[in-house]
């Protein structure tokens, strides 16, 4: 190839046109791809030729009457706008390496609160990701020995295209971790080839075709580009590829090795080229956003077989049964029993962890379960408990409408809400690069979580159990634990403690070296609670933080939750409760093996196709099967 890097050239009003026309194709279409426009990618596009031929016609499915695809991308792309750019939705502020675990600065973590599953029966979706910007800065620790490297975050509305190990959980959460367990080795060497040679093509072709003598060969080079495009259009692996494939690919490399021999300015093809590679990048980050908003969707939704579950519960028990069929109410309120509360408005859920308790119960006639759904779900969850027998277990269902007269200050006074997940992301240097980074969801109680002293105004403890759950040793324990005076008995995660937080908590923290808790399991004190009045204490701080910092509900309430229980944790044995079940593809089996209660905390609940697998076993063994109803809506979690 002969490259001429500065040959002089005349531009009249033609080259001044051609500039300007680079300029705003150089804007425009970068817009069209963030905003997702084109949303499956098509390699006839010819992105900043300087003169463009009317006759090289895009070659575009939709052009030949395929408008279901086109419909699709069109939806998605209302999906995309309506839902907005992030899925995070709230970021707190910088990440906190573990260097020194024992002294805490007032630096603050990452955290990020993921969408509550409240929002699964209307197909609620928080937003897509974000990309993040770090900078980092050195702050001397207390003891000035250590350095505690702090990486500050700050939101960008733009897209880096970064995929890297370092930086994909952090904007794209446990997307990345299920992504990475099951990728698939994809077989398109020859598609690969054939890519490469139609970049190389597209890169000559404008050359090619200002020279007046080479007119053969540039309907050549084109009419093999439209060929390729074509190609590509229908195939996205070799078996897809048509036959002959390679003899076209090898007459497509006699053409760019002729249009190699004859002189070019490199610098033109350089700067094609560069723009073919930023903006197969960009489109590449983008199916990753458009791939994680699936993802999303599908962790949020109820699954189609459940919700015809509950519909048909419903329905039957409409048809069938009324409200006087109700449970004696002898072991309503009496703080003799072991009382377990579960916020929940899922029948299989609530259903495995009642059955999961009660199996490993030592005295089950003992266990009273008091499961809080909403007004669209009451009726299924009646009738399920009222078909299925738990051994000699009682179980009460309760609609939140009803028994929250107290709580009428609040707009959401009646909306069932459940324990708040926060994604928080920390760096611990001692380790390798590509571990540096971990990523924990650290759930805590939400609003509706105040009201239990209101609810339940008989009781002195109650256990909280999440929906997400599965018990595997007896509990009996827990009524007879001494806390010490303490309100709230959890188990710590001291990946993120209130001295972090310092900067929006303010002068409110206590203990700067006090830990964050886990809900899951939790033992509740409501004689001491009624005694402090944490109810309150809690509405009050909600309503300070959210006027202070402009912070939305989701994050005003974990701060004001920390808040609230701050020298009221009583810190249960880590074997208690395993965390990590709905995220962490590398929890200890052994570990799994000696835990109390399993938590699967996290984006991949078990009851999902998207859960993890392996973990799955765990929550089906105590899945009941014998409703009719589950073999008609084809359940199969």
């Amino acid at each position: 190839m002969v490259c001429l890097s500065s040959l002089p050239l005349k531009r009249g009003r033609r080259g001044i046109a051609g500039v300007i026309f680079l300029v705003f194709v150089s804007m425009v279409v970068p817009l069209i791809f963030l905003l997702g426009i084109n949303t499956r990618f098509h390699p006839s596009t010819r992105w900043g030729d300087s003169e463009p031929d009317p006759g090289f016609r895009n070659f575009n499915p939709a052009e030949r009457g395929e408008d279901s695809e086109g419909g699709q991308s069109e939806h998605l792309d209302m999906l995309l706008r309506k839902f907005g750019p992030e899925l995070s939705k709230e970021v707190i502020g910088p990440i906190v390496n573990e260097v020194d675990k024992e002294t805490v600065n007032s630096s603050p973590v990452i955290v990020t609160r993921e969408p509550t599953r409240a929002n699964q029966s209307s197909g609620g979706m928080e937003s897509l990701p974000t990309s993040l910007v770090t900078v980092q800065k050195q702050l001397p620790d207390a003891k000035k020995e250590k350095v505690v490297t702090v990486e500050t975050t700050d939101i960008v509305k733009g897209v880096n295209g970064d995929e890297s190990k370092k930086s994909c959980q952090l904007e794209f959460g446990s997307y990345c971790a299920w992504r990475k367990e099951h990728k698939e080795d994809m077989k398109d060497s020859m598609v690969k080839k054939l890519k490469d040679q139609l970049f190389v093509a597209r890169a000559y072709y404008p050359t090619i075709a200002k020279l007046p003598a080479q007119d053969k060969l540039s309907r050549e080079m084109k009419q093999n580009i439209q060929d390729f495009e074509r190609i590509f259009s229908e195939a996205s692996t070799d078996t897809d590829l048509p036959l002959h494939v390679e003899r076209r690919r090898q007459k497509m490399g006699e053409l760019i090795h002729k249009a190699k021999s004859f002189p070019v300015d490199c610098n033109n093809v350089d700067k094609k080229l560069r723009q073919i590679l930023d903006l197969t990048e960009d489109e590449a980050h983008f199916h990753m956003k458009q791939s994680a908003f699936l993802y999303q969707l599908a962790v949020q939704t109820k699954p189609k077989s459940h919700h015809c579950l509950s519909m048909r519960l419903t329905v039957e028990y409409f048809r069938s049964h009324s409200d006087k069929e109700l449970l004696p109410d002898d072991k309503n309120g009496d703080p003799a029993l072991y009382n377990y509360v579960i916020f929940s408005n899922n029948v299989l859920a609530s259903s495995v962890v009642i059955n999961s308790t009660v199996m490993h119960a030592k005295e089950s006639e003992k266990q009273v379960f008091h499961v809080i759904t909403d007004g669209q779900n009451y009726a299924a969850m009646k009738l399920w408990f009222l078909r299925s027998s738990y051994r000699n277990a009682t179980i009460y269902v309760l609609n939140i409408e009803d028994v929250s007269p107290n709580y009428s200050d609040s707009s959401d006074a009646v909306r069932l809400s459940f324990s708040d997940e926060f994604r928080v992301s920390v760096r611990n240097t001692d380790k390798p690069l590509s571990i540096q980074m971990r990523t924990e969801y650290v759930s805590v109680f939400g609003p509706v979580h105040f009201m239990l002293p209101e609810i339940f105004q008989d009781l002195e403890r109650v256990v909280v159990l999440d929906d997400d759950v599965v018990v595997q040793q007896d509990l009996s324990a827990l009524w007879s634990l001494e806390m010490e005076g303490k309100v709230n008995g959890a188990v710590e995660y001291c990946g993120l403690r209130l001295g972090q937080l310092k900067s929006y908590l303010g002068d409110n923290i206590v203990d700067n070296n006090a830990c964050a808790w886990m809900s899951g399991l939790n033992v509740i004190d409501l004689k001491k609670w009624r005694e402090l009045n944490l109810t309150d204490t809690y509405r009050r701080l909600l309503q300070a933080l959210q006027i202070e910092n402009e912070a939305s509900s989701g994050v005003a309430s974990l701060h004001a939750t920390l808040l609230t229980f701050q020298n009221q944790i009583y810190a249960l044995q880590s074997s208690w409760a395993l965390s990590g079940l709905g995220h962490d593809y590398s929890v200890d089996a052994q570990t799994i093996k000696e835990a109390a209660v399993l938590h699967y905390n996290g984006k991949m609940k078990p009851w999902l196709d998207l859960g993890i697998s392996k973990y799955k076993g765990f929550w089906k063994k105590f899945l009941k099967r014998d409703d009719l109803f589950m073999d008609e809506c084809n359940v199969n979690p």
